[in-house]
């Protein structure tokens, strides 16, 4: 009963008021035939030209035809909302452009109920890019609906910020055995684009004091991850013993350098790789070693050349915050470090240099334009492997800044110290790199003029 006593919009038989939309760029115009009752109960716009108080109220027909002026392109938003107000229940199906221009036309006509119904819709539909940058072209017309429309995209607070900045980095430093590896990248790189800062600031600034919880919880899951490291390097050996050439030894490896080396990255950024740092050069031997144990546990390849340049570029950073004095360690461990490093990177460079040569000699096609029929299987596999390695690059910088690291450090151990490390470089396989000449250049100098130079010290001790 109650269903069929309700008024429809556009009933001419029933209806006592007239809505014309009106545009005056193109002069369409809609006719509406609409019920009174109806209108002013939904629509305080419409209540107001309705009403007595209305200055035009007792001028004919006035009361009987409504303008309303609108643009061309508000005019179907207009017609809707007229049309919703006749509606038992609001309609929630706008889709975001829809429910922009609906939300501006209800506005116009004070009807609160579709203006809440849309602001309820675009709170809780997913947006794609496009959809939030419409919805912040119209955030000004947002009006009592602003806050909660958009607050998706305010700024997050500090508190929750850091919560999930620590619940992040507990997995992104968690041993490779104990968490998802997608996951475990995920955050990784979601963190240090938090860190970053690029056209806008970081998400998170860790200043002096205040940071102070925050770095203690950063610095327990690095040190747990370190820890667990130092467990797989100590346990390399035994590991190749019970499954030589799994892969296995090689796989994890490479998953605890790259979590190292990004752990670089974000320390940095924190301005706290001095204990990382101190590890580092302390555990350098046990590095190596395990590196090279996974290298003998299969062929070497591709995977392993990565897992060398990742060690690389860990070493490069922490020999560069010795170099630059943010870390200070004694002249035996820097003596230590610098023994370690020069050996393991010219090394290094050489396989990524034979890579390099091996994937050219490898690119000519035989005179048919074809790579040879008589190429054996495995000549095959090893001109791939040969490709894929020298894809596998580091970039200039890196080399560059451990080369002058070490240079840096190997020019702050004493005299008798430098002519050791000094003597091993010249005398290794890989002299080109690092190339050490500034530091022997240096050496070289000192040592000769060293009694003149310090002959006041002669002068002051026959005075004293």
């Amino acid at each position: 009963m109650r269903a069929a006593a309700r008024p429809k919009i556009g009933d001419r038989a029933t209806s006592d008021v007239v809505v014309r939309l009106r545009t005056p760029d193109s002069g369409r115009d809609e006719w509406l035939y609409c019920h009174s009752r109806v209108l002013a109960a939904g629509s305080a716009y419409f209540a107001d030209r309705l009403s007595d108080a209305w200055p035009t109220c007792q001028i004919l027909d006035s009361r009987y035809c409504v303008e309303v002026h609108c643009r061309d392109a508000d005019l179907s938003s207009h017609v809707t909302a007229l049309r919703l107000l006749y509606a038992a229940e609001p309609v929630s199906r706008f889709g975001v452009r829809g429910a922009l221009s609906l939300l501006d036309a209800a506005a116009h006509l004070a009807c609160a109920r579709t203006a809440a119904a849309c602001a309820d819709y675009l709170e809780s539909a997913p947006w794609d890019e496009a959809d939030e940058e419409e919805i912040l072209a119209a955030a000004p017309r947002l009006g009592a609906h602003r806050a909660r429309v958009l607050a998706r995209l305010r700024p997050a607070d500090p508190a929750p910020a850091t919560a999930i900045f620590l619940s992040a980095f507990r997995h992104a430093t968690a041993a490779p055995s104990a968490a998802s590896r997608e996951l475990k990248s995920a955050a990784q790189e979601q963190l240090e684009y938090m860190l970053t800062e690029d056209d806008d600031a970081p998400l998170l600034a860790f200043g002096a004091g205040s940071s102070d919880a925050v770095k203690s919880q950063v610095k327990g899951c690095v040190t747990g991850l370190l820890n667990s490291f130092s467990n797989f390097t100590s346990s390399a050996l035994m590991k190749q013993r019970e499954a030589p050439c799994s892969g296995e030894l090689q796989q994890d490896l490479h998953s605890f350098v790259s979590d190292i080396a990004w752990v670089c990255q974000v320390l940095g950024k924190l301005e706290m790789m001095k204990f990382l740092a101190a590890y580092w050069v302390e555990a350098s031997s046990a590095v190596v070693a395990a590196v090279e144990a996974a290298a003998a546990e299969c062929h070497p390849g591709p995977e392993c050349l990565k897992t060398r340049l990742k060690v690389v570029e860990i070493s490069a950073k922490v020999l560069e915050a010795v170099a630059f004095g943010n870390v200070v360690l004694p002249a035996e461990k820097r003596r230590h470090a610098v023994s370690v490093w020069i050996g393991f990177a010219g090394t290094t460079r050489h396989l990524v240099d034979e890579a390099d040569r091996g994937n050219d000699d490898g690119d000519g096609d035989d005179e048919d334009g074809n790579n040879g029929d008589g190429d054996t299987e495995a000549e095959a596999a090893s001109a791939s492997a040969s490709a894929a390695a020298a894809k596998i690059g580091l970039d200039g910088e890196v080399w560059q800044g451990l080369e002058s690291a070490i240079t840096s450090i190997v020019t702050t151990l004493p005299s008798n110290t430098q002519a050791e490390v000094l003597s091993e470089w010249l005398q290794s396989k890989h002299a080109a790199f690092p190339d050490l000449s500034e530091a022997f250049d240096a050496w070289c100098y000192r040592s000769k003029v060293a009694r003149r130079r310090l002959s006041f010290l002669n002068s002051t001790n026959r005075a004293s």
